[in-house]
């Protein structure tokens, strides 16, 4: 019974949250114009800065796991191709080939994720977890293009500087590259600064959550169900199982496996129906997968939290 309240208090407020973004759409008090708006607020302004205090004020050179870092990198490229292969049998073009590898193996460990990390282990976890965000963004965009353009055929169409370009002036990556000298050099920020800061981070996770939920399309979700299915059941139930025994096996345990975990089975993110929208894929089963995998995950990540408690791995 304790590990099943431990799992419903990690799991119960993020989607509750996500829930009252739902009804606050579905009541009109948010609007597309409203989640569009708060999408770029959190993506350039809210997330940077949390990322910029986590990173900032710990000693990274003490945090830093090169060890978990490069399984992350192996786990999530396995699954780039594992989607890959899976959607070379069930997918009938490239527009929804491109979609479906993109939606089975992009996780919102941005948000969801780090809100996981928060409520299973206080704010102390959120240095590390922030840690792990700034590796992954940079992997998934690579590993994005490159699902939502060979499929398609449009290869000739890559500017190779122009994708780097994109990469490197990503808010969040400038963000980690900004605050890594403060936290390597022990640089300190006058108190004005950072407590504007912790304001803007602040807004991050409960407005992105908002977010989510006033994203959220229902009225399409019977169109690409079997695709959005499928990939649902690869990002959601496949991966997590795979990459969390791998884990476990390499002997993680604790807040590390924890992190790994979240990371894993975090739904499928916004930024995936985003970008397949913007390169020309099909957008709409983008859209449903992100739809599927939020609302099923309330019961796979609670359903894997409790299994992971009660053999006692964190």
């Amino acid at each position: 019974m304790q590990n099943i309240i431990f799992s419903a208090t990690v799991v119960a407020p993020v989607f509750f949250i996500i829930f009252i973004g739902a009804l606050l759409k579905q009541r009109g008090l948010i609007d597309e114009s409203f989640n569009s708006v708060t999408s770029k607020m959190v993506f350039n302004v809210a997330m940077p800065a949390l990322l910029f205090q986590e990173l900032s004020d710990i000693p990274i050179d003490e945090i830093f796991n090169p060890r978990q870092i490069l399984f992350i990198v192996a786990a999530l490229c396995f699954m780039f191709v594992l989607s890959w292969i899976v959607s070379l049998s069930i997918c009938k073009n490239g527009a929804d080939q491109g979609a479906f590898i993109q939606g089975s193996f992009r996780g919102n460990f941005a948000i969801l994720g780090l809100a996981l990390v928060y409520n299973a282990f206080g704010p102390d976890a959120l240095a590390n977890g922030a840690l792990v965000l700034a590796v992954i963004m940079p992997l998934y965009n690579v590993l994005s293009i490159i699902a939502l353009t060979v499929p398609l055929h449009r290869e000739k169409s890559l500017r190779p500087w122009h994708t780097v370009l994109k990469i490197v002036t990503n808010p969040l990556i400038l963000s980690a590259a900004i605050a890594i000298p403060f936290s390597l050099f022990h640089l300190t920020i006058h108190s004005v600064i950072t407590t504007t800061i912790d304001y803007l981070a602040g807004m991050t996770l409960p407005l992105a959550l908002i977010g989510i939920g006033g994203s959220l399309n229902f009225a399409s979700v019977r169109q690409d169900r079997a695709l959005a299915l499928a990939a649902t059941l690869l990002k959601n139930i496949v991966m997590p199982a795979i990459g969390t025994i791998a884990a476990i096996i390499l002997g993680f345990r604790g807040q590390e496996l924890g992190i790994l975990y979240f990371l894993f089975a975090a739904p499928t993110a916004i930024a995936s129906y985003i970008m397949a929208h913007a390169m020309g894929s099909n957008g709409r089963l983008a859209g449903n997968i992100v739809l599927v995998s939020t609302m099923t995950s309330v019961l796979t990540i609670t359903a894997g939290i409790y299994v992971l408690r009660s053999l006692g791995y964190f």
